[in-house]
């Protein structure tokens, strides 16, 4: 068992030091498997496409593997084949330090690795391939670092505060979702799996301590790994503070002025806008309460008004009823067992000041 261990910590560490340095990778699975999940500096081009995969693989479950094969290879030769290999050639001649990976590391990959040799191109090949590389980052999360976390309350600035250090995480930033009802991007969401390996290489590229924003399980559609919110619930807090009219500034320019400045449809984007937080407010309404919900609603269509006549400042009255009405009580409800994990509290200049000039290894193990 522990030669197994030992095997297991060398293959990690050649595998966490390809993914540290960026190093690019080029994926041959089929383009449905990498839409699943895939890592960083991987560039997708298949040695089957989804249709001859999915043949491969019917021939393989009903006449065998050696059939599986010789169907692969009739499937890609000739001008098919040496299209595909010319791709690869161009992708490895731009970036030459590159390595080949499939999904096991199986034929897919040793195939492509052979017919590129043949055409005096070498390239070094990721043995385990996907599976291997995927593992060696859920290793990490069993593993992690001393964590520090930045709590307070919607609007605060949580997670300009994370940006402006060295060695934190936005786990916001890496769902593309700002963790709240409204907090939906105009692009989608990446996969679980995608989110999952981006937060882990982080946390391999981190040093020492490392500081998250307070997050519940989700982050919009996408889950936080278990172990990681396990560690997250147990570390110490530092609390950010701001007025109410600071939160709602920072919501404005967040939420409003550079939601719309992002929208690619710029000429629709203040309807769509629109469209998009009326959902969001409806998606909330019970726990609102009626007569909330519709004073909310109504000072949100008004503001909506205003904004198309050249006036947004009034989506700021919208602003500060949701955060005084749905969200600070929130808030303040779930603070409350929190209380003896904060180590300290303070404007984003303090915390900011406090965080630097800290032995962060100190403050974690408090």
């Amino acid at each position: 068992m522990e030669i197994d261990s030992a095997s297991e910590e060398k293959e990690f560490s050649v595998l966490h030091d390809l993914l540290k340095s960026d190093t690019p990778l080029l994926d041959v699975r089929a383009a449905v498997e990498f839409s699943k999940g895939a890592f960083p500096f991987a560039t997708n081009i298949p040695i089957l496409t989804d249709e001859e995969r999915q043949q491969v693989g019917t021939c393989y479950k009903q006449e065998g593997s050696q059939a599986a094969t010789k169907l692969g290879h009739e499937l890609v030769k000739d001008d098919t084949k040496q299209h595909r290999i010319d791709a690869w050639a161009a992708f490895l001649n731009a970036n030459p330090q590159a390595w080949i990976y499939c999904f096991r590391g199986g034929q897919r990959s040793t195939i492509a690795q052979r017919w590129l040799a043949e055409s005096g191109i070498d390239v070094p090949k990721i043995e385990g391939g996907y599976k291997a590389l995927r593992r060696s980052l859920l290793h990490l999360y069993d593993n992690l670092p001393p964590l520090v976390i930045v709590a307070g309350k919607t609007g605060v600035g949580k997670t300009i505060l994370i940006n402006d250090l060295n060695n934190s995480i936005d786990l916001e930033g890496r769902a593309n979702h700002r963790g709240s009802a409204f907090g939906n991007y105009w692009t989608q969401q990446p996969s679980q799996i995608d989110f999952e390996n981006r937060v882990a290489i982080d946390l391999l590229k981190s040093k020492g301590t490392v500081v998250l924003e307070d997050e519940g399980r989700l982050i919009g559609k996408l889950s936080l790994p278990l172990p990681l919110q396990a560690a997250m619930k147990q570390a110490p807090l530092v609390l950010l503070e701001a007025t109410v009219q600071e939160r709602v500034e920072t919501i404005f320019q967040d939420y409003i002025v550079d939601s719309i400045a992002s929208c690619d449809q710029t000429e629709n984007a203040v309807e769509l806008l629109e469209t998009k937080y009326l959902d969001a407010l409806s998606a909330v309404k019970k726990r609102l309460g009626g007569e909330a919900y519709a004073t909310i609603s109504l000072a949100m269509k008004t503001a909506f008004n205003d904004h198309r006549k050249g006036d947004p400042t009034s989506h700021k009255n919208w602003i500060k009823s949701m955060l005084v009405t749905y969200y600070d009580p929130m808030y303040e409800y779930q603070i409350q067992n929190k209380q003896d994990r904060i180590i300290c509290r303070g404007s984003i200049t303090e915390l900011k000041q406090y965080l630097a000039a800290s032995n962060l290894n100190e403050v974690a193990a408090r």
